[in-house]
Order: C-alpha cells, then structure tokens, then sequence
C-alpha cells in the first residue's frame, strides 16, 4: 500500500491532476505550444515554425509528443504540459528503481518521496519545457549506461543506452549525449576500470542511435541549407562558449539555486544527518562514486559554461534524492530517543525560519499592493519593473493561501509529535505536509503571475472587443499565447527578438505585413486610423497615447493594455 501512495497516487496528484491550475507562462510555455500547434495545422513535422518563421534552434522530440498529444486531447493547458509531467513522474520511478537496486526497496522510495516533494522539479514538472524531459531522458541513459557495464549484464542494457541517448539528443542536442556518455568515463576512470571505456563502442549500438536521430537531421538539412551549421555551431558551441544568449551569471550562480530547489525538506536533513552515514557509506565506494560524478559533472558543466539559467541544473537533483533517501532511511531505522541539544536547536530554527519566510513572501502581496509608495518615480514592492509596478492580485489571495499556511504552521512541530506519539511516521509525515504544501502553493502562485506572466488572461477580451476579420498588433511585446489562446496570427512590432533568424527568410511581402519597426506601425496608424493593438507596462502605452491621443484603451488589468488606435 505505501508504494502505491509513494509511486502512484501522490504524484497523479501532484503532477497530472494540477496540470491546468495555472495558464502557460510567457514566453517558453507559450512558444513550444504555438510550435506543436503549427505542426499540426501545416502537417511539417521536420520544420519546426512559429508565427510562420522556421525555428531550428531546439530539436522536435517535445514538440511532436506535444503535437501528438494535442490531437488527441486538444490544445489546452493540460495537454501542452503532460508530457512534461510524465517525464518527471518517469524521473520518480527511475530514483525508485535506482535505490532499489543500490540498497533496497524502502531506499528506493525513500528517494523517490524526496525527488517528488522538491521544489525546482516540482515547479519545471508543471511547465511546458524542454528540461524535464532532457533530464528524463540524460538520467535514463546514464542508469541503462551504468547497468551496462555491471558483471553478466544482458546486452540490451547497452542498446537501452544509446537508444535512450538519441532520445535525450531530440531533446535538446547534443548536451543529451556528452552528460551520459561523460559521467561514465569520468566514473570509470576514478574506479580504476578504464579499460573498460571501450565496451561502450557498440556498433549495433551506434545504428539504434542513427537510425533515431539521422531522419530528422537529415530531412531538416533537405529543407534548410544552413541547418547543419545553425544547429551543432550556433545552437551548440557558440551558445555554452560565448555570451550570445544569455548575461554573464557568477560562478556560484547554481549553489543557492540547488539549495532553494530542495526546499521544503531541505531543513529536515539537518535532524536526519549523522557523520557516520558518509564514513560507513551511503551505497558501496564505486556506487557514491558513481552519483557523484554525475553531480559533479553537470554542476562543473554549467558552472563554466556562459550560457546559464535555473532549469538547465535539474539533472542533479536525481543523485541528491538518492543519497538522502538513504540518509533519512537510516535515520528512521536507527531514530534515537534523544539528540544533541545544539543540533536540535538548529534543527528547530530552521525548520521555523523556513516556515517565517514563506509565510512572509504569502502575505506581502495584497499588504504591498495596498500600501506601495511613490518615491524618486519607482514604485517599491515585490516587483520592480522598469519604474511600474505590476501587482495583480484577486480578493480570493487569503482563501488561496489559507492552507498553505496552516501546512507551514504544521510543518515546524507535527512530524516530532507524530514520532514522539507513534514512534514511527516521522518521515512519511514530512512527505505528506510537503507534497501538500507544494501542491496548495499552485493557486497562489497562478494567482500572481497569471495576471502578467500569461497572455491568457487577455483572451477573452480581444475575443470581445477584437473584430475577427481585423489584425491585432502587439506592440513591442511579442506573446505567443496570444496567438495560442485565440487562434490567430498576431503582427508584431519591433520585439522581434528568437525570431530574427526566421523573419530574415521570408518572403518580403509577409514580412513586411507581420513585421514592423515602430515608424512603420506608427506610419500604419495614420493611414489606416483604426488599428487595435495590444501592449505591456505603462510606458509603452504612453507612447502610443502620446503619438494618438484618440487612442481608446478597451481594456486593461494594469499590466496588458488593448487598444483601439484612431487618429
């Protein structure tokens, strides 16, 4: 019965059940939704497109699952992120699977309750992105990889391997084939078994993975002649070894990130945590070092490359969940009456500290949206943005907060009560307030981001104020769930950004029409003098006001403006 709990119904809850409890955030979500659905509408699933122009900067294998899935279940929220959520309840039955064959069964759940219940998972299993899928797919193979090379190992085990690469390849690249393939040469080489690196040149095993790969590289290349070069160089090299993309990040950018990641067990491994668990061995040598290495890997990886941002860091937190299952596994079994009087102390405040601070950043929203100040012309509170403010917020905020504060209250005495009353429960107890917590914590997130993060909440109004027959030009913004949500090509102005590439093959008339510089709309608006728009912040939407001051505003939440423009 627990494992059912553990495997099965906790993360049906948390991970397919609340799919649809927020609308796809901008501009990630939206833009692989938009993808899928143009595959399906233009029937090339080899060239992936958005807003018309072709999008080679990712591989297709989350697009197709999404497109597939979208077929079967319509466009909605809930099918653009289930491949995604199944890809991490995958990761939660592999960490099982993974410490049920280090140690044993109870290891093996124990990891798979912390993986469930940790933050940053928790959060990209709710998204449609590509990372939970890549990490799917990276931990996958370097498990199949690792079963491999263990004494009488079936040989499938190895064509597991490079199937489960090419997979992890139409993921995301090639950084899909050099983590696997990295973590075990590095690990062979630390365990003295390097000879054995050659056992993974396995030529049945290099036609699996062509045969998966080479179609869609191929067929892509047929169709555009620069792919080959935009890809592996552009897409790949230049990205992790220049500052193309992204702006320079510190060094020790991921160790808060893994640290919050963790929360909101975190704290509770300082209660569990005894010296003698590392020095007696969490698994065998050559199994911590395993787990190791593919930490330390991926965490090396990303600290040096110049290309950094939160998500690209999940493929970590498989071996954190394995070694302290089994440190709180250990624990549970070996649970002392008493402890040390100064590990209790800090066990104790930082379980309430976390408690504080979370309870704090819950109740500033609706305090801060009443009482934020004017000064020097920046408005302060929880988000800064350009000299405005955006803080949307309903009047149901203390409904959507209401247990997940009860939880946190809970969270600071309730397992020790549990333990102290039942000797036993301790950890499943934690399981549950976490799981419970995180799951609660889905309203009031929605309910704060949504306003401004999602394009969906602009729909219904351009629905109703938008003729159908008339374009609707976002000003300097560009959101995809615009054209998602309401099913229509929307022009853009100036925020071309990803799209450059694209918009630089079209023909000249489509991107003269879908395209624009600001001059050319503005130029637009007093020939046509009757154009609806839609705009973000306020100081876009002075300069339109400014320019038109017959400009009708038709609708507004105070962070998306619609606009009728006449002149």
């Amino acid at each position: 019965m627990q494992k059912k709990y553990i495997l099965f119904l906790i993360p049906f809850i948390l991970y397919i059940c609340l799919l649809s409890v927020m609308p796809q955030m901008e501009p990630d979500e939206a833009r692989y939704s938009l993808i899928a659905s143009a595959m399906n509408q233009s029937g090339n699933y080899v060239t992936p497109h958005i807003k018309n122009t072709i999008y080679l900067e990712k591989p297709p294998l989350v697009s197709w699952a999404t497109a597939i899935l979208f077929k079967i279940l319509g466009e909605n929220d809930f099918a653009a992120r289930l491949f995604a959520a199944l890809c991490a309840w995958g990761c939660i039955l592999l960490a099982y699977f993974m410490g049920r064959h280090f140690r044993d069964e109870k290891t093996g759940l124990y990891a798979a309750m912390l993986l469930t219940i940790s933050l940053l998972p928790f959060i990209l299993g709710h998204l449609n992105l590509l990372d939970i899928p890549l990490t799917f797919f990276v931990c996958l193979s370097a498990w199949f990889g690792y079963l491999a090379l263990q004494k009488q190992s079936p040989q499938y085990f190895l064509y597991l391997f490079y199937f489960s690469c090419a997979l992890a390849f139409l993921t995301k690249g090639l950084i899909g084939v050099l983590f696997p393939s990295g973590i075990l040469i590095v690990w062979l080489i630390w365990v003295g078994r390097w000879r054995e690196i050659w056992k993974f040149f396995s030529p049945v095993g290099i036609l699996i993975f062509l045969a998966v790969v080479c179609p869609w590289l191929i067929m892509a290349q047929r169709e555009n002649p620069d792919f080959l070069w935009f890809f592996f160089v552009r897409e790949h090299f230049l990205r992790f070894t220049t500052k193309m993309h992204h702006k320079e990040a510190p060094f020790y950018f991921y160790l808060p990130i893994i640290a919050a990641g963790l929360i909101p067990w975190i704290f509770y491994l300082i209660k569990a945590w005894k010296n003698k668990y590392i020095t007696e061995s969490l698994f065998t040598r050559d199994e911590n070092k395993f787990l190791i290495t593919w930490f330390l890997l991926i965490f090396a990886f990303y600290t040096v490359s110049s290309s950094k941002l939160i998500p690209y860091i999940t493929p970590v937190f498989l071996p954190l969940s394995l070694f302290a299952g089994s440190i709180f596994k250990r624990y549970e079994e070996e649970m002392p009456a008493e402890q040390k009087k100064w590990r209790n102390i800090i066990y104790r405040l930082a379980i309430i500290l976390q408690s504080l601070i979370l309870f704090i950043a819950l109740i500033l929203p609706p305090i801060l949206k009443k009482y934020a100040i004017l000064k020097n012309d920046i408005i302060f509170a929880i988000l800064i943005l350009k000299k405005e403010v955006i803080i949307v917020i309903s009047d149901k905020w203390w409904l959507y907060i209401a247990v997940p504060l009860i939880v946190l209250f809970l969270m600071t005495f309730l397992p020790d009560l549990i333990y102290k009353k039942f000797k036993k429960g301790w950890f499943f107890s934690i399981y549950i307030l976490c799981a419970v917590l995180l799951g609660s914590l889905l309203f009031p997130i929605n309910d704060f981001l949504g306003p401004y993060r999602s394009a969906k909440v602009a729909g219904e109004a351009i629905a109703r104020y938008v003729p159908q027959d008339r374009d609707l030009y976002q000003y300097r913004v560009n959101f995809y769930g615009i054209d998602f949500y309401n099913k229509i090509r929307t022009p853009i102005v100036e925020d071309f950004g990803e799209l450059a590439e694209g918009i630089a093959k079209m023909p000249g008339e489509e991107k003269k029409h879908y395209f624009l510089s600001v001059d050319e709309f503005f130029k637009l608006c007093e020939d046509k003098k009757d154009i609806y728009c839609i705009t973000r912040r306020k100081e876009k939407l002075l300069e339109i006001t400014k320019k038109f001051s017959a400009t009708e505003v038709l609708w507004d939440n105070k962070a998306f403006y619609l606009l009728h423009i006449k002149n």
